[in-house]
Order: structure tokens, then C-alpha cells, then sequence
């Protein structure tokens, strides 16, 4: 038996949570599983359908924390089946009493503390002491590296997606309702943060709407920079170029990336945090969709530079401008969609979880 500690785990949403269902539900398959996740107001349904335990920890966020060890530490002494424990975190494993075989995953943000810090000083005394580290990019190793984590110890596996799902004619319908026959079209799916950087790419807006006069922008999400941008947009005029929808069903978010030309996520660094890998950019290649993405941070694991997409300078507008322009020039983003759905099989949980076992069995 494996146990999972989570503090990120649906039915909350987000990219956190898919990568733990995706590898929770994928090592099923092959072990006993038990889940220790936060406490959520709608998981009752949810938790019935699934195939493995999932004992939920309530109450406020400092107390929990200590109540969840407490039920894991309580779990390993009267269960002798264990084999090991896998975390989302490095403070999920912080008050966890045990030899059994542990596995931490980090993801970029949570590592990155000066060294020598407090924090840096806890960081490195979890992921020095367990068996193994699981980065989500190249770019989330190294930066564990120059925090102080022992290399040997990091192995990079890059979070895995479900199959793409068929597109339904009513969402399809939907879809080109919003978009109302305005093309080309660019997208983002995120959160609207400063580091997601959709400033940048309404600035450019301005401009490529000179060349496409019926050039239109999604933004899918919500988030602390919604009204921000929402004044930007109307300062430039751009109320006919840029669509802001939020809260809308899985499938319509499908759609609207399946038909779109370019998914644009220039993400740069903003304070301490940083794009680790950016799943958003496969979900995007399943579709045939090709990416531009940022240098800062782990999107060149999930976009092949002039393949699949373009991985450029996220705080140079030229750059994102540019990029947008040679991706629509001679309709070049179909070819690279073409390659980017291709690359995006190798991403899928069948596969990526082959290379945990490896980690686990050996």
C-alpha cells in the first residue's frame, strides 16, 4: 500500500489537483492506494466514485496540518502494509514520523527561498532525507540544485494528462457564438496573475490588430489581475478584440483551444514565482494547437522551440509580437499543431506513470 499526502486533490480545481488525481488514480492500477487530502465542501460524491480511500482532513489551515500527520503517523503504526508515501509538498511530509520509503514532488514556487533562510533551511532538510525528489521540469531541478537539494536525489518527471476529450456539437456551437467568426484566434487558460502575463499580450494586441482587424483573444480563468486587465483592455480600446470568460465547463474550455490557432502563455518571474512546467501548453498540443511560452520557467519542457510552438522572452513585447506574427504568417501555427499533438502522446498518464514505478519498484 501507498499513501498520498495532499493538500491539493479535487473536487478543488486546478493544476495542482489534476496532477495528483492523474497520479493517484494511475497508481491504482498497480497498488492499494489511500489518500490523505484536505477537507472540501462537495467531496462526499466525488470521493464515492473513485477506486481507493481518501480520508479527508477539516478544520482550520495551521491545525490542519498537524491533525493530518497525526492521522498519518497513526495510519503507518497500526498498518504494517505500508510501503511508502508519496506528497504533493514539502510540508506535507514535514511532521511525518516514519522509515517507510517517501517520495516528495516540487514544482518550482514552494522551493524557491534564499539560502540559508529559514524556509530553505526546512526545504532542504525534507528533500535531503527522503528517498527520492520528483521534479515537473529541467528548469524546477536545477533551481532545487542551486537551492541546496542534493542532485542524486532528483529525478525529473513532467505531470502527465488524461486522453483528450471528443468535442460535443452543442459545446462546438457554443464556442463559435463567443468567438463569432473573429479570426485569428490566440487563447490563454491560467489563473489572471501577474506572472501568467496577459498585460503583455493585450499590449500587443494594439498592434496586431492593425494586420488582423478581426483578431480576437480569450482569457479563461479568473484571478487577482481580472479587473486590471479588464481596464487595460478598455484603455486600448480592445473591448471587440479580447473575450474574458470565467467559471465555464470543462468541455467549453476544450472547445474554445481546440478552435483556436495559438494558446500565448509568455509567462515570466513575478517576485518568487515562477511557471514550473506548464501543463496548459499540452493540453493545448492535444487539440493540434501550438504554444508561445516564456524562457522563465519549465514551458520549454512542454513546448519543443520552432517545432511546437516558440519559447521566447516574455518581458520583451517585441518578442511576444513577433512571435504571434511569424506563428500566423503563412499559417505556420498548422504546422507546428500538427507536431505539438504528436509530441503531447508522450505527456499521457499511460506513459509518464511508467516512469514512476520505475522510481517506486527500484
Amino acid at each position: 500500500m501507498y499513501l498520498i499526502v495532499t493538500r491539493s486533490f479535487p473536487p478543488e480545481t486546478g493544476g495542482m489537483q489534476n496532477l495528483m488525481w492523474g497520479l493517484t488514480n494511475s497508481l491504482s492500477k498497480y497498488f492499494m492506494i489511500k489518500v490523505f487530502a484536505d477537507y472540501h465542501n462537495q467531496h462526499q460524491n466525488y470521493d464515492r466514485e473513485v477506486s481507493f480511500s481518501i480520508e479527508r482532513i477539516g478544520g482550520i489551515k495551521l491545525l490542519r496540518k498537524y491533525r493530518k500527520a497525526h492521522l498519518v503517523n497513526e495510519f503507518i503504526k497500526n498498518n504494517k502494509n505500508i510501503e511508502g508515501i508519496i506528497s504533493d509538498h514539502w510540508k506535507s511530509l514535514e511532521l511525518i514520523k516514519t522509515n517507510k520509503k517517501k517520495i516528495c514532488l516540487i514544482h518550482s514556487k514552494e522551493i524557491n527561498h534564499n539560502e540559508g533562510t529559514s524556509l530553505n533551511k526546512r526545504v532542504l532538510n525534507i528533500l535531503n532525507n527522503v528517498d527520492h525528489v520528483i521534479s515537473n521540469s529541467e528548469y524546477t531541478k536545477n533551481l532545487a540544485i542551486n537551492c541546496g537539494v542534493n542532485s542524486s536525489k532528483i529525478t525529473v518527471i513532467n505531470p502527465g494528462v488524461n486522453p483528450a476529450k471528443e468535442l460535443n456539437k452543442k459545446t462546438i456551437k457554443e464556442a463559435e457564438n463567443l468567438l463569432k467568426n473573429k479570426s485569428p484566434r490566440l487563447i490563454t487558460v491560467s489563473r489572471l496573475d501577474k506572472r501568467k502575463n496577459h498585460e503583455k499580450i493585450i499590449m500587443t494586441l494594439r498592434n496586431l490588430k492593425q494586420i488582423y482587424p478581426n483578431i480576437v483573444y480569450t482569457c479563461v480563468g479568473d484571478g487577482d489581475e481580472e479587473e486590471n486587465l479588464k481596464q487595460l483592455v478598455k484603455e486600448l480600446g480592445l473591448d471587440q478584440q479580447v473575450l474574458f470568460l470565467k467559471k465555464i465547463s470543462q468541455d467549453l474550455k476544450n472547445t474554445l483551444i481546440a478552435k483556436s490557432n495559438i494558446f500565448v502563455m509568455p509567462s515570466i518571474v513575478y517576485k518568487k514565482s515562477v511557471e514550473g512546467f506548464g501543463i496548459a501548453f499540452v493540453e493545448a498540443a492535444q487539440y493540434g494547437i501550438s504554444s508561445v511560452g516564456g524562457k522563465d520557467g519549465g514551458a520549454s519542457d512542454a513546448i519543443i522551440h520552432d517545432k511546437t510552438g516558440l519559447i521566447i522572452d516574455g518581458n520583451n513585447l517585441e518578442e511576444i509580437y513577433q512571435s504571434i506574427i511569424n506563428l500566423l504568417s503563412d499559417k505556420k501555427y498548422i504546422e507546428y499543431g500538427e507536431s505539438a499533438k504528436k509530441n503531447a502522446e508522450k505527456f499521457e498518464w499511460s506513459k509518464i506513470i511508467k516512469k514512476y514505478l520505475k522510481i517506486i519498484k527500484n
